[in-house]
């Protein structure tokens, strides 16, 4: 086998990309794509967002403390994309992408009423890391589109086409390949 080395650097791929959403807790809010996001403890449930200090959101996270994280969908993506490159500071992202502003049930900021899926989050902690500023956040509850839940109430992930980022791309998650603990089942 060869291998080059590579300067440092983040090839951890692919990651969800999601638009999180912020405000000041009345009447501001904005959307902002992250594609750094991910669970950090499931009992309390947590979660974590990395955003860079000179965004418009987070200086809205620091004033209020609250965000929500939105799953995409294939239709979601071109929104999604736009909120990555469009500032809140000149645009009305919600406007602009013709989303639509749902209630958060346990935050003081919006959901993407469109999103299959919203979770609602309490900043607890801020760490400093270098360009980003990571959020650590207690997920003080979930909104969930019923169209996606089957027959049995579980999140079907196939029918939401959700998607996920690499490398300056946008994928679909593709097919099935297995479920958790499939290599010990008993046949």
């Amino acid at each position: 086998m060869s291998k080059e080395l590579w300067k440092a650097g983040n090839m951890l791929y692919p990651v969800p990309a999601v638009m999180v959403t912020v405000g000041d807790g009345a009447d501001i809010s904005n959307i902002v794509t992250i594609a750094w996001t991910g669970t950090i403890n499931s009992d309390p449930a947590m979660v974590s967002i990395s955003v860079r200090k000179s965004r418009y959101s987070h200086e809205l996270l620091m004033k209020n403390g609250e965000f929500v994280i939105n799953l995409v969908t294939r239709e979601l993506t071109y929104a999604m994309d736009y909120c990555g490159v469009k500032s809140g500071r000149d645009v009305d992202k919600f406007l602009e992408t013709k989303l639509t502003r749902g209630e958060g049930k346990t935050v003081s900021v919006p959901v993407i009423a469109e999103s299959p899926v919203n979770i609602e989050c309490k900043v607890t902690q801020v760490i400093e890391l270098g360009s980003h500023d990571m959020f650590l956040a207690n997920v003080s509850g979930v909104q969930v589109d019923s169209k996606y839940l089957d027959s049995t109430g579980k999140f079907d992930l196939q029918a939401a086409d959700l998607i996920a980022y690499s490398h300056g791309q946008y994928y679909t998650l593709g097919e099935n390949i297995g479920k958790f603990g499939y290599s010990v089942q008993k046949k």
